[in-house]
C-alpha cells in the first residue's frame, strides 16, 4: 500500500513559519539513499536491490545491525541480487552514483562532503543506532537530495533520522508493515509522522526510479518563481488564496525562499512539474492543503516546551 502524503498529523503546537536556518541549503550534485534495517534486512534488501534499474544516478548506502565480531559477508551475498558495484565500505570512500555501499561490522557512519567516514559504533540511551546516526549525516550533506529508507528490524532505528531527512526537505520510505520479517522499525517510522511513501520493498525501487527521473531532484532546487511568468504568479496567488481560507494564515508575507521549496518539495511527491498542475491538485484535494500548512510550520522550537529534553541536559550534560 501507499500511504498518501497528504496523510500527516496536525501538529500539538504552532510555531511561527520563517526560514530559521533549518531549511538545509546544499546543493549536492546526486541523490543519495540511506537504507537501515535490522533483522529480517537481508531479505529486503534483496528484493530493493533486485529492483533496481542500473542507472538511477543515485547512491545507495546500506546500514545493516551487524554482529559485532563476525566478518560480514552482506556485500558479497547482495552483489548476487544486483547489476550495481556493491563495495563493504572504507573510511574515507567516496560515494558516487549508480554504486551501493554496504557498512562494515562494528562501526558507526557518516556522510560528509560526499565522503563515507567510520568511527566505533557507541550506544545512544543504551542501544546502538546507526540508522538515525547515518540519516542525520544524510541530511546534511545532500538536503534535498537526501533520501531514507527504513526496511525490516526489531528496533526503532532510522525513526530519528527520517525527521531530520524530511526538514532537509528529503524524501522518506518504509517498508509497509506486511511485507517485512520484523516490523518495529518501518512501524516506529511511520509512527513519526514523517514518512512520505510505506510500500513493499519491489515498490519503494519502483519509486526510487521514478524520483530518479524528477527534474525537482535531479535539478538544482529553484528557490525563487520567475515574476515574468503571469501563469506562476496566478498559481502561487491561488495557492495562497487556498492556505489563508483553509487555515487562516497568509503566507503571501513569508519569506519567498521558505514558501517555495516547501512547495517543491510537496511536488516532487506527486510526481508534478508545473506550479499550476499542484494548484489545481489542491483544489481537487482539500487534505494536501493542510498537508501543505503542516509543511510549511517550523517545529523544532517544541523542543523548548519539553521539560524531559532539560531533564536529561540537567542530568546527562551540566
Amino acid at each position: 500500500m501507499t500511504v498518501d502524503p497528504s496523510a500527516q498529523p496536525p501538529s500539538a503546537a504552532t510555531d511561527a513559519a520563517c526560514d530559521s536556518g533549518q531549511q538545509n541549503l546544499v546543493e549536492a550534485p546526486f541523490p543519495v539513499v540511506g537504507v537501515a534495517a535490522s533483522a529480517g534486512g537481508l531479505e529486503a534488501f534483496t528484493q530493493l536491490l533486485n529492483h533496481l534499474p542500473t542507472d538511477t544516478g543515485m547512491a545507495f548506502v546500506l546500514i545493516q545491525h551487524l554482529a559485532p565480531d563476525h566478518e560480514s559477508l552482506l556485500s558479497e551475498i547482495l552483489s548476487r541480487a544486483t547489476p550495481l558495484a556493491v563495495h563493504e565500505v572504507q573510511n574515507g570512500m567516496l560515494v558516487e552514483p549508480n554504486q551501493v555501499y554496504v557498512i562494515p561490522p562494528n562501526t558507526k557512519m557518516i556522510l560528509s562532503e560526499g565522503v563515507l567516514q567510520l568511527s566505533p559504533r557507541e550506544k545512544v540511551f543504551g542501544k546502538y543506532m546507526p540508522g538515525d546516526a547515518f540519516f542525520t549525516s544524510l541530511a546534511a550533506d545532500r538536503g534535498h537530495k537526501a533520501i531514507a529508507v527504513v526496511l525490516s528490524g526489531g528496533d526503532g532505528d532510522g525513526s530519528l533520522g527520517l525527521k531530520a531527512i524530511k526538514a532537509a526537505g528529503g524524501v522518506t520510505f518504509a517498508q509497509c508493515e506486511d511485507t517485512a520479517q520484523f516490523d518495529s522499525m518501518p512501524h516506529t517510522a511511520v509512527a513519526t509522522g514523517k514518512v512520505d511513501f510505506v510500500l513493499p520493498p519491489a515498490r519503494i525501487a519502483e519509486e526510487l526510479a521514478t524520483l530518479s527521473r524528477n527534474p525537482l531532484l535531479v535539478n538544482p532546487l529553484s528557490v525563487s518563481v520567475p515574476s515574468a511568468a503571469p501563469e506562476t504568479e496566478d498559481a502561487l496567488s491561488t495557492i495562497f488564496a487556498l492556505l489563508k481560507a483553509a487555515t487562516g494564515v497568509d503566507f503571501s508575507r513569508y519569506k519567498p525562499n521558505t514558501v517555495h521549496r516547501r512547495i517543491q518539495r510537496r511536488m516532487l511527491l506527486y510526481k508534478l512539474e508545473q506550479l499550476d498542475d499542484y494548484a489545481t491538485y489542491l483544489q481537487e484535494h482539500p487534505a494536501e492543503v493542510k498537508a501543505l500548512y503542516e509543511e510549511m510550520l517550523i517545529h523544532v522550537t517544541s523542543f523548548f516546551r519539553d521539560p524531559e529534553a532539560f531533564e536529561q541536559l540537567k542530568e546527562r550534560v551540566f
